[in-house]
């Protein structure tokens, strides 16, 4: 009989109208010819396969499930960070308004000119010279640390400094008081808090940024916020918290409730930044960082290296069924745990030796003196400059007397006017650079005599600028913006705004602007040649400058403003009255040109960093 005629007829129109056998065609009981039994051996292993298959796949898109969220979560992370960095600083530059209320420090309180000095350089050294300790503080423990003692900090010595100015004068001017040391106390406090939340804001944005292309622009930012916070806060006590004049019109600032306000809203901001400031991926800069060092060829040597092949891998800790273990199994698990301890343990190492070495590496350049000497001459003017804008103000006006036109410039007005140019002057410079400035190399500061770098800097030049864009070098601004400060203390040394102070923005404006892109281009090169990885340790070395500057200078502007107040307001028995005012070019002048030939040498000093014998530029640092 032919196997056709076996076949349903059906099946046969449907499957396969031709004469051929198909072996999906043939059934037995309704089962195809070639259908597996149930229990068969290769229905098993081909539902395996399957299986296997189908587990090895569903892993794979679970596994780039798993890495897309968690690149999208650090993502999200580093720009939240970024944006409480941006607020932190926002509140952290609240010193900068100091002459809004130090003329009442002098009215009020009746603190002479060297004592509202004091506290300004009491705070200057209080914020300057612990930025090493806050530097290394946030390179070992991340920045929010830094950022809750900063809160601690500022709550504590404004509402310290709120209750001592109530109070009245100290006994020693004839009042009762609290005594003018509680006031140094306080702005103790203060100028630590503002180092603190500063180096915690700025440091996250170095090392969740400072790798990129927009590195400069990513510190401009926050260092920009740090120059606007003194004009907003200026804005407020002048604005909204001030005192009332019996007639209605709106008088100085209530400097109690100001510093209410300071205290208040700064403790917020510290205890906030604590849980979101965060550095995202520092195990991979780290880890980056240290075999760049490795083959660099400087650290053959090391005691590090030798010891890393020990710690080389490590097992992971296999996760628990539910069921009861063996005791062999408990020892692996105890043996692996101990395996991760140890692993911590050398990752901990390994950051701990990598930002020693990049310490030390950092003091043994000799150009990081030269930056920081020239950084020292032009941020201890701008310094004083500041602290002392409202009696500056007040000596070009003739005392108890009104101008012409009626109404006299402000310290309010000019605390803003820097603080807009400052700010106006960091993004323009972090913007431009990152644009302009020459193309950065990563690890360009590691290169030693064996590394792959090196050899190919022995080869012969060529012109790198293949696209043929027009460059300045970083250096080559912060010069241009201190030459433009150094016009404006010119132009005050001259006395050429004696009885203008309508003109006298002319002054703020510059020195506004020289000294906010020092301050924002400082760092950015700092980052540029020494690198990110220890960017909060070498950044407040160098910061350390501007206490030392501006106590000298402070001590200068007040020694000069006192002599010449004496001999032109001294009683008739040649004592000086308690509350002397000084007036006239004399209270001024000789401070100001001292200070553009500071400026001038400070720009000798970069040029040499840069382009002397042992400079960025013979080295083949792009900067």
């Amino acid at each position: 009989m032919s196997r056709n005629t076996s076949r349903p007829a059906s099946h046969k129109s449907r499957r396969n109208p031709g004469n051929d056998v198909d072996k999906l065609d043939y059934h037995d009981g309704g089962r195809p010819l070639l259908h597996p039994d149930d229990q068969g051996e290769g229905s098993g292993r081909q539902s395996e396969d399957r299986s296997y298959a189908g587990s090895f796949f569903e892993n794979v898109a679970e596994g780039i499930l798993e890495q897309d969220r968690a690149r999208k979560t650090r993502e999200i992370m580093r720009y939240l960070s970024f944006v409480w960095a941006i607020i932190n600083c926002l509140g952290a530059g609240s010193i900068t308004a100091y002459s809004l209320y130090a003329p009442l420090f002098q009215r009020r309180l009746l603190y002479s000119q060297l004592q509202v000095n004091g506290v300004s350089i009491t705070a200057e050294l209080a914020m300057y010279l612990p930025v090493p300790l806050f530097g290394l503080l946030c390179d070992r423990t991340g920045p929010g640390v830094p950022s809750l003692l900063a809160g601690v900090f500022f709550g504590t010595g404004y509402l310290l400094a709120a209750f001592a100015y109530k109070t009245g004068p100290p006994p020693s001017a004839g009042g009762q008081g609290w005594p003018y040391w509680v006031m140094i106390l306080a702005f103790v406090g203060i100028g630590g808090g503002t180092s603190c939340m500063y180096l915690s804001a700025v440091t996250t944005c170095a090392k969740n940024f400072g790798r990129g292309k927009y590195r400069g622009l990513a510190l401009a930012l926050p260092i920009a916020c740090f120059g606007l916070s003194g004009m907003w806060q200026a804005q407020i006590g002048s604005r909204v918290l001030y005192e009332k004049l019996p007639d209605g019109r709106r008088g100085d600032v209530d400097v109690h409730r100001y510093f209410l306000f300071l205290g208040i809203l700064l403790l917020a901001t510290g205890v906030i930044g604590f849980f979101a400031l965060r550095i995202v991926d520092e195990d991979e800069l780290i880890d980056e960082a240290v075999d760049e060092l490795e083959r660099s060829g400087l650290l053959e040597d090391s005691e590090f290296f030798q010891r890393r092949s020990i710690h080389s891998s490590y097992g992971a800790i296999r996760d628990s069924d539910g069921r009861s273990l063996s005791d062999e199994e408990v020892d692996e698990l105890i043996r692996k745990a101990e395996e991760e301890k140890a692993r911590l343990a050398e990752e901990q190492r390994k950051k701990t030796w990598l930002l020693n070495e990049e310490t030390r590496r950092f003091l043994g350049d000799r150009t990081m003196w030269w930056m920081a000497a020239g950084f020292f001459l032009v941020t201890g003017p701008g310094e004083a400059f500041i602290n002392n804008l409202g009696t500056i103000i007040g000596t070009l006006y003739p005392p108890v007397s009104v101008p012409e036109n009626g109404t006299m410039t402000t310290a309010a007005t000019h605390v803003s006017i820097v603080a807009v140019t400052s700010t106006i002057a960091r993004i323009v410079t972090g913007t431009l650079t990152d644009i302009l400035a020459p193309t950065t190399p990563r690890h360009q500061h590691r290169r030693g005599p064996n590394s792959i770098s090196n050899s190919i800097d022995s080869l012969p030049k060529v012109d790198i600028n293949r696209s043929g864009r027009f460059q300045v070098s970083r250096v080559t601004f912060v010069i241009a913006f201190c030459l433009l400060m150094s016009m404006g203390q010119i132009i005050l040394a001259s006395g050429a705004l004696q009885g203008h102070g309508n003109l006298f923005w002319m002054v703020s404006a510059s020195i506004g602007a020289g000294y906010g892109a020092v301050f924002s281009l400082t760092p950015i090169i700092i980052s540029v040649v020494w690198g990110v990885e220890n960017f909060g340790t070498n950044w407040g070395i160098v910061a350390t400058a501007p206490a030392i500057g501006a106590t000298i200078w402070g001590l200068i502007y007040s020694g000069v403003y006192q002599s010449a107040a004496e001999k032109d307001f001294s009683a008739g028995d040649g004592h000086v009255t308690k509350d002397a005012m000084c007036y006239g070019p004399m209270c001024y002048a000789p401070t100001f040109w001292a200070m553009a030939v500071c400026v001038w040498i400070a720009c000798g000093l970069w040029l040499w960093a840069w382009k002397g014998p042992r400079g960025w530029q013979r080295r083949g640092i792009a900067v």
